[in-house]
């Protein structure tokens, strides 16, 4: 048989009072059906593909997933609860992910502003890639180095250097070292450290 002492008595009084007056003051402690459920209406994202992926923000690599509908338009974007790092958290600008995709000012079109110029150019991406190839290959061509002074094969060029992304998984960093590497880049950084 429990002892009931004077700070037992005024505890449960207490609760007992707290809770007598909340029920005056018009609080229905009953319980109640969901507001969605009570309205009948289906969810937007009902039957849509979830994929899952990783903020491209910062490198923390907090967890989204990505739900598309039919023809592959993203209707929606949120925090994976499965995800070991954020666990379906997300600060203000991975909340707003869902902009990346579903943006009217958003630019569509690859643009161009060639050297000394004030105005930009739509150009297609088949010719913005064969630019960049092209800005490469010149680069490339025009700092590498063979051999050191020393007489010693080192294949590296000096005249290109590379900033990694943070949004990036690891076979994408993986694919993306091998192709620097094989063009003989030195200069390679991650944005991580800077």
């Amino acid at each position: 048989m429990k002892v009931i002492t004077r700070r037992n008595f005024l505890k449960t009084s207490g609760v007992a009072a707290a809770g007598l007056a909340l029920s005056q003051l018009g609080f229905d402690m009953s319980p109640i059906q969901a507001y969605a459920a009570e309205l009948r209406t289906e969810l937007r994202i009902k039957g849509a593909k979830e994929t899952p992926t990783v903020c491209c923000y910062c490198s923390v690599g907090c967890g989204i997933l990505v739900s598309t509908d039919s023809k592959g338009k993203v209707i929606n974007a949120e925090g994976d609860p499965d995800h070991p790092i954020s666990e379906g958290c997300l600060c203000p600008k991975g909340g707003s992910s869902y902009q990346i995709a579903v943006n009217e000012n958003r630019l569509s079109k690859v643009r161009y502003r060639a050297p000394n110029s004030d105005k930009w150019k739509e150009v297609s991406w088949e010719w913005a890639l064969n630019r960049i190839a092209a800005n490469i290959k010149k680069s490339r061509d025009k700092s590498f180095t063979e051999k050191n002074a020393d007489g010693k094969v080192v294949n590296r060029t000096n005249g290109i250097a590379s900033v990694g992304s943070a949004a990036m998984d690891n076979e994408e960093c993986w694919l993306y070292q091998k192709f620097l590497r094989s063009l003989g880049l030195v200069y390679i950084e991650h944005q991580a450290r800077i």
